[in-house]
């Protein structure tokens, strides 16, 4: 579902944020990506999300290859890849289920679908009843839950997760979790990365991944 061969990736005056990085995560697999800060983890999401191109090497993901597709395709890739910041990225003064309208009516959704069909993504990640409210009048996991419905709109085959709960405190980080396993259970392929070892310690079945200075030099299932 993910494979990365041999990536690498150069920026000009940063130097290398990943070298020689191989791995393969397969379809319906949970695994974190780890690694402190600067280690590559944000680099390699996003070259998985196709949201920039390897120096070296190649990137494939739900059948799309980085040396193959086309700019004009990576719509395509957006349809089956869904994508989660720690920040959040809602659109500020609108509320829950604006949120959601608009990610589908961007990706085409029918006008008559476009209530029911967010209600329900909001209903799966239990926010029914805070449909109406503002960005700002939500908790921060609240806010990770819309924005975790978001990314499920167009029922991806992938979904990642850039540091979910690095804003979060200890309760709400239990809550995303169990609905990012959740979403695993219904046949999701999840792919997070976090710098939290404890939260990577108390999912002890997941598959594990650690970057260091831009080196892949962990995999829980080589070990």
């Amino acid at each position: 579902m993910i494979k990365l061969q041999h990536v690498s990736k150069e920026y000009p005056r940063r130097g290398f944020a990943l070298r020689d990085v191989s791995f393969h995560v397969r379809k319906g697999e949970f695994a974190f990506l780890t690694g402190h800060s600067g280690s590559g983890k944000s680099t390699t999401l996003r070259l998985i999300h196709m949201a920039d191109r390897p120096t070296e090497g190649e990137v494939r993901v739900s059948g799309f290859s980085s040396s193959r597709v086309t700019e004009r395709d990576l719509w395509k890739v957006r349809r089956r890849v869904g994508f989660v910041f720690q920040d959040f990225r809602l659109l500020p003064g609108r509320t829950a289920l604006d949120n959601i309208v608009f990610v589908l009516q961007v990706t085409g959704t029918p006008r008559k679908d476009l209530i029911p069909r967010a209600q329900r993504l909001l209903a799966q990640v239990g926010l029914s009843p805070k449909a109406g409210a503002l960005v700002h009048e939500l908790s921060g996991g609240e806010q990770q839950r819309v924005a975790i419905a978001r990314a499920l709109a167009n029922n991806p085959y992938v979904l990642l997760a850039d540091e979910p709960t690095g804003n979060l405190d200890e309760r709400a980080t239990r809550g995303i979790m169990d609905l990012f396993l959740d979403i695993n259970a219904k046949g999701t392929t999840v792919l997070m990365a976090t710098h939290d070892l404890e939260l990577v310690r108390g999912h002890p079945k997941a598959r594990v991944f650690e970057l260091d200075h831009g080196r892949l030099v962990y995999d829980s299932r080589a070990a």
